[in-house]
Formats: structure tokens, sequence, C-alpha cells
């Protein structure tokens, strides 16, 4: 796991096991083609995407494939980043984006303390374009405003395995692309306990 700190808050990236990222595009694909499970599993209305799909994969299936990878992987972001040993993790809520071709997810910000995104498939030359900088299907963290030796944005071109973790209030939005096919992802919101979490307080 590399911990970096382009500008104020701290992002880690680390890597998905290709076990858990085969059993969440399994579990995605079995919902996606029962349209009862589908329907119930429908999380789009909570949620700012200008996406095909937002999908919420059940406690029970997270609880049992993923819970314990991201609980490690939290407290390792933790640790490098305050070298406090987390006591508390609640995972409030872990849901799927399908995005497509011209789709986005416009700035914003999540709930909970901290949270994450990983990616579960890109499309090949997702970031292909007319122009020399290559934003398409990509994501940018923003943070403050553009100053000397100070950078506002970090932009990160995600390949599949990709897991970013960072704290709730960091503004961050993915663009849209040109080419074919699905650009899948989870994210999730989770609470950490309160002493480590309230830096005015501790």
């Amino acid at each position: 796991m590399k911990v970096l700190k382009p500008f104020g808050p701290k992002i880690a990236v680390t890597k998905i096991p290709l076990k858990i990222i085969n059993l969440i595009n399994k579990e995605v694909d079995l919902i996606v083609n029962n349209r009862s499970r589908l329907k119930k599993s429908d999380y789009s209305k909570k949620l700012v995407g200008q996406v095909k799909q937002e999908i919420r994969l059940s406690n029970s299936f997270v609880k049992k494939y993923l819970l314990k990878f991201i609980k490690i992987n939290v407290k390792k972001y933790i640790k490098k980043s305050t070298n406090k040993n987390l006591k508390k993790i609640n995972l409030k809520s872990f849901w799927i984006v399908r995005q497509y071709k011209n789709e986005y997810n416009p700035v914003h910000f999540h709930g909970g303390h901290i949270s994450g995104v990983g990616y579960l498939k890109i499309p090949k030359n997702i970031t292909k374009g007319t122009k020399r900088l290559k934003t398409n299907g990509t994501i940018d963290f923003i943070h403050g405003s553009k100053s000397f030796l100070n950078n506002s944005l970090y932009n990160h071109n995600p390949k599949v395995g990709d897991m970013i973790i960072f704290p709730n209030y960091l503004m961050h939005t993915a663009y849209p692309f040109k080419r074919e096919g699905e650009r899948r992802s989870f994210s999730f919101n989770l609470d950490i306990d309160k002493k480590t979490f309230d830096v005015f307080n501790g």
C-alpha cells in the first residue's frame, strides 16, 4: 500500500486480490440478470451518479467476502497516516457503479468518516480522446485551490484491481468516456472510532 499526499488529505492506493474481484463481478452479474433482485438492489435514488446502474450489495455478501479485506486496508491506511491503531470500523454502505459511454459522476463527497473506491472492469483505451489531456474515464480528487507549490487535483487513471481509500469529505468526480463497454467500480463508506476521527477533541 502507498499512502499519497499530493495535497492536504492523505490518499491510500492499494490492490484488490483477483479472487475478490471475480466474486464481486459474479454477484453483480447474477443481480443484473434477475429482474426482481435488480429492482430490490437498486441504489441509484440515494446517489448522485449520472450512470446506468448503481446497485447495493447485500450485507451478508459484503460481510462474508469483503469486510475483512476492507478493514485490514483501512487499518493500514490510518496507521500509516496517523500512527494510530483503529479500535472500531463500522461499514455503513457498499455499492456498485456501472458506468457506460458518456455517463459520469459529478463532483461530490461521501458520508461516514472514511470512503473507498475499487475498480472491477475497465474498457480498453478508456482515456482515449482528441485532446492531449487524458482524463476520459479517470477520477479526480479535488482539494483547495491551485497555488504555488500546491496542487489542487490528484488524477487517477483506474486499472482493474486498484482500490483508493480517502477521507469522506474529499471532493471527487468520475469523468465520462467515449469507448464502448462497462466501467464497473464499487464504493463504500464507513465510520471509525471517534477518538481517531475527531482531531479537535482527541
